[in-house]
């Protein structure tokens, strides 16, 4: 359904003294989603997530430009197929509740998602209705405005208008932050009746044990690159492959709790090799000098020099054993 490769996102921006530059946040990410599956995203704040969403849709700001490829249902989205498909084939459940409108009650703004995508007005009424009622919203918050509702109930309503919606390619862009944890169950597993009817679902989160509840691959991403794309079952298993992975994994309460040393490098500091080289225990010569290719590895894509070695394993203290 959505095949994106080596996308790349360049900002133009103003240095001092109203000199122009190049920032380049994306570089090489990769991703694809199919029909029926939902495929969480992961990676540390700054890591490209929201980014790569504002990218399929064409909501990127004027001053960026991309390179790459991205196909949906087999054609390339050019800006102008892009325009066509926002909140009809392609819905967004965006990451801040200020893309409410502050001028309309809610309730009419999901119900005109619903009439947008092809519903008329009394079924996308009676759809609203049911929508809310599933997530806890009493018939009355339709006549509210978005400055009159909690944050928590304005999430809600952002997932109501991406369900309501017809649109076979999902993006759940931080969905959960602020719900109860009963309205994020519900959330995840509307998320996973979507894929399950068809629909392709791509779930932003930073929380991975909640990903793993519902997701059937798991894409983790790393400076603006994506670093391994894993079965969603090989996280339990113990087989997955990059060592960010793997120590994002760790760094969990109910694994290790071992955080990860070091910080992500900034966008206009990227090292020429592995972006994970100065963080990583597996780094040799060749990572510090060679940026390593997305490929196979082991029944998964992964961009890493050793993962191709079965005997690596990483201990409990970060190191590599045979």
């Amino acid at each position: 359904m959505l095949s994106v490769k080596n996308l790349s996102v360049t900002f133009t921006m103003y240095d001092q003294g109203l000199t122009q530059k190049q920032l380049t946040v994306i570089t090489e990410l990769d991703l694809e989603v199919q029909p029926g599956e939902v495929v969480a995203i992961v990676g540390a704040s700054g890591s490209g997530k929201s980014l790569l969403a504002h990218a399929v849709l064409g909501i990127l700001p004027d001053n960026a430009q991309t390179s790459g490829e991205i196909v949906f249902k087999g054609a390339r989205l050019t800006p102008e197929r892009c325009k066509g498909l926002r909140g009809k084939e392609i819905a967004l459940i965006p990451q801040s509740i200020g893309y409410l409108d502050p001028l309309m009650q809610v309730g009419k703004q999901v119900q005109r998602v619903a009439q947008l995508s092809g519903l008329s007005q009394q079924a996308a009424r009676q759809t609203v209705d049911r929508t809310f009622d599933r997530y806890g919203l009493s018939p009355v918050v339709k006549q509210y405005y978005p400055f009159q509702i909690s944050g928590g109930m304005a999430r809600r309503v952002l997932v109501s208008t991406a369900v309501v919606s017809q649109a076979n390619l999902v993006i759940a862009d931080e969905p959960t932050p602020g719900l109860h944890p009963d309205a994020v169950k519900e959330t995840l597993n509307h998320l996973r009746e979507l894929a399950d009817e068809g629909k392709g679902v791509i779930l932003i989160t930073h929380d991975i044990e909640a990903a793993l509840q519902v997701a059937d691959r798991v894409a983790v991403f790393y400076a603006g690159t994506t670093v391994e794309i894993a079965a969603a079952a090989d996280f339990f298993n113990g087989t997955i492959r990059h060592p960010y992975t793997q120590a994002l994994w760790r760094s969990l309460p109910q694994n290790d709790f071992i955080p990860v040393p070091g910080s992500q490098p900034s966008p206009d500091n990227l090292p020429s090799g592995c972006l994970f080289s100065d963080r990583c225990p597996w780094m040799t010569e060749a990572c510090v000098t060679e940026r390593p290719s997305f490929r196979q590895v082991r029944g998964a894509t992964v961009r890493c020099l050793h993962a191709e070695n079965d005997s690596l394993k990483m201990n409990h203290a970060g190191e590599k054993q045979c």
